[in-house]
């Protein structure tokens, strides 16, 4: 009688093992065997992290294995497995490869094929066609879109991290309650002792440093020594937390009525402000976002004031950016004055201060929550929904869309767009010459890691995907494509993507915007959030009045009444610093250790992508050297695969 040998990986996360029964079936091209039980008498299987192995005899030839069927049942009670994969090795010799990566969750089945990605097209077998299509239907059941808010992308219809699938819940380990870890920050930053003075004001900046003392950061401290000064100001609009709202300024908007006998004190070349701008050498930050924004009160006696600010910059002949003049809000006026470098000291230091509470609100709202963690989810779901697991499109996403349905679920219930091409992004703000603006950091580190994944992305696609036609004939395809576009951006055309694609490059660089977007581009606007934000005075998360109408009034003790009170000032840093934590056990850009593909040609693919990884986490660590302010957010080994936290 034939007999196989098969394998069983159980995974390493806490309580992935289990107790229960374990029954494997095999179906071959010839017929399927009876269900047998996977035990080994005085021996504890399926321990978490364990590899087991059993002998299945069948009593008739199979004929070639197409599916394994696997059905767990209850023990002593109710209990969760974590199935890694399975590998069978045929009678003749052969080894096939099952990659699951899944929980079976109580009494369940789960029924897989073996690890070879496959197109719908290549499957001409219906017991396989019929496996992808059942496949689907339970997953379209399970993922569900459901409208958060009004404007916002759809998202998961759950009202709570329990209420997920299964497959995407946080392991136990991670820890993600947000009320427990910013309490444990609270408690890292010895800052509880603050809490009793909850609405009680600071009495100068130096006082903030009470909250500040026991922290050792390079960058924090430095944003701390100097974040007073013009150059620290401009720096961070290149390479702080939020490095996308800069623009060349082509021409002066009409309700920024900025004249050249303004800022001829800030302007070196001798040049009228017109020509300037000619050159190539004036920046524009516009918030006008946040214009109509109602102050908010968040108990009887505090209201949180919000500004619009248009602010101007300047690329002063030692080639650093430095800003010389900001407009509070967008209607020109007698009581919305244009603030100067001329101006009195706190005048002019009050108009910065709340240009970096704005652009902490943009960052926090549009770059940070909507551009990478809403924009992500909306990729997790439609993958989910209409790619099976055998497709290469989903074996190529998946690892760049862990937990990050969890984690926006976990933001939706305790805390609370367009997205182009990155180079076209750069291009259209009119920051992609850098040798015009050579401390672009962002631009620089971000190009490389956008090419490196964009080679690995085309290397794949090559793979699976013959001719254009291939890929404008991939439903699966199309579906997953229509989805994102129809449910998730809400069917907008503004969102910027397509409906369809219909070509191996417009793959390639739609695949590259989702992976980039999980990935880089969450990591270069969330990691840095301690350093840049943990400095109240510059990035105050709320302001207690409203933006000042008039010049020469500014009192150091008007900055500090208007600046967050002593106890928002101890949560923003909490949450800053929880925030900027990498996760225990984080898988890093190029990191698959689940290996959902077994092709060899993928796996060399892979092995050139870190290669490639590795040599940029290289020019970056020497273009850092003995640098005061260091730029590393989108060094490869520190950015995670997806928008985990």
């Amino acid at each position: 009688m034939p007999s196989y040998t098969v394998t069983v990986a159980t995974g390493s996360q806490w309580f992935a093992g289990t107790d229960d029964y374990i029954y494997l079936s095999l179906v071959g091209s010839a017929g399927c065997s009876e269900k047998h039980l996977l035990d080994k008498p005085f021996y504890n299987d399926f321990e978490r992290g364990a590899v087991d192995s059993y002998d299945v005899t069948v009593d008739e030839e199979l004929g070639d294995i197409q599916l394994i069927k696997i059905e767990k049942r209850k023990y002593w009670f109710h209990d969760d497995w974590y199935l890694k994969y399975i590998t069978v090795k045929t009678p003749c010799g052969d080894y096939i490869e099952f990659p699951c990566y899944r929980w079976i969750s109580g009494e369940g089945e789960i029924v897989l094929r073996d690890g070879q990605a496959k197109l719908a097209c290549d499957d001409q077998i219906h017991i396989l066609k019929q496996h992808r299509r059942k496949e689907l239907e339970t997953r379209q059941k399970q993922y569900r879109w459901m409208e958060w808010n009004p404007g916002f992308p759809l998202s998961i219809d759950a009202k709570c991290h329990k209420d997920l699938p299964r497959d995407i819940q946080f392991d136990s380990e991670k820890g993600v309650d947000f009320v427990l870890n910013y309490s444990k920050a609270m408690e890292n930053l010895f800052i509880n002792r603050f809490m009793h003075m909850f609405q009680s004001s600071w009495s100068d900046f130096a006082d903030f440093e009470k909250i500040f003392v026991r922290i050792s950061n390079t960058i924090s401290e430095r944003v701390m020594n100097h974040w007073q000064e013009d150059l620290m100001f401009g720096y961070q609009f290149l390479n702080g937390c939020n490095p996308v709202m800069i623009q060349r300024c082509l021409k002066l908007p009409d309700n920024l009525p900025v004249t050249t006998e303004m800022v001829e004190c800030s302007l070196e070349r001798q040049l009228t402000l017109e020509q300037e701008i000619e050159q190539g050498n004036i920046f524009i930050v516009d918030f006008k976002l946040l214009d109509g924004i109602d102050a908010n009160k968040t108990d009887p006696c505090t209201l949180q004031f919000l500004a619009a600010p248009i602010c101007l910059l300047y690329k002063n002949l030692a080639n650093k950016i430095v800003p010389i003049a900001i407009q509070l809000n967008q209607v020109p006026g007698e009581e919305n004055p244009i603030f100067l470098p001329s101006d009195a000291k706190y005048d002019w230091l009050l108009a910065k201060i709340w240009v970096r509470s704005s652009d902490f609100h943009v960052h926090q709202t549009i770059t940070h929550l909507l551009r990478t963690h809403l924009v992500s989810e909306v990729f997790g779901i439609a993958m989910y929904r209409q790619l099976p697991a055998v497709h290469p499109i989903f074996k190529l996403l998946v690892a760049h869309v862990r937990f990050t349905i969890a984690i926006n679920t976990k933001a939706r219930e305790q805390l609370i767009c367009e997205y182009g091409l990155f180079d076209k992004a750069i291009k259209a703000r009119g920051m992609d010459n850098a040798e015009d603006i050579p401390y672009y950091f962002y631009r620089d580190d971000g190009l490389l890691v956008w090419e490196a994944i964009k080679t690995f992305v085309a290397e794949v696609v090559d793979i699976y995907y013959e001719s254009d036609q291939v890929v404008e004939e991939d439903q699966e395809l199309q579906d997953f494509v229509k989805d994102v576009y129809m449910y998730g951006m809400r069917g907008k055309k503004a969102s910027g993507f397509p409906k369809s694609i219909k070509t191996k490059e417009k793959l390639c660089e739609y695949l590259t915007v989702v992976i980039f977007t999980a990935s880089a581009q969450h990591a270069a606007v969330n990691f840095g959030q301690y350093d840049w934000c943990s400095w109240i005075p510059n990035a105050p998360p709320t302001m207690r009045a409203p933006p000042p109408t008039a010049k020469g009034v500014v009192t150091i003790e008007q900055i500090v009444e208007t600046l967050p009170d002593r106890g928002r000032s101890c949560w923003h840093l909490g949450a800053v610093w929880a925030l900027s934590q990498f996760q225990d056990n984080e898988l890093f850009l190029g990191m698959y250790p689940e290996e959902h593909f077994i092709e060899k040609p993928v796996k060399e693919a892979m092995a050139r992508f870190r290669k490639n990884l590795d040599s940029i986490v290289s020019v970056i660590a020497e273009r850092n050297k003995n640098k005061k302010l260091p730029y590393y957010y989108l060094s490869p080994d520190r950015i995670p695969n997806s928008v985990a936290i």
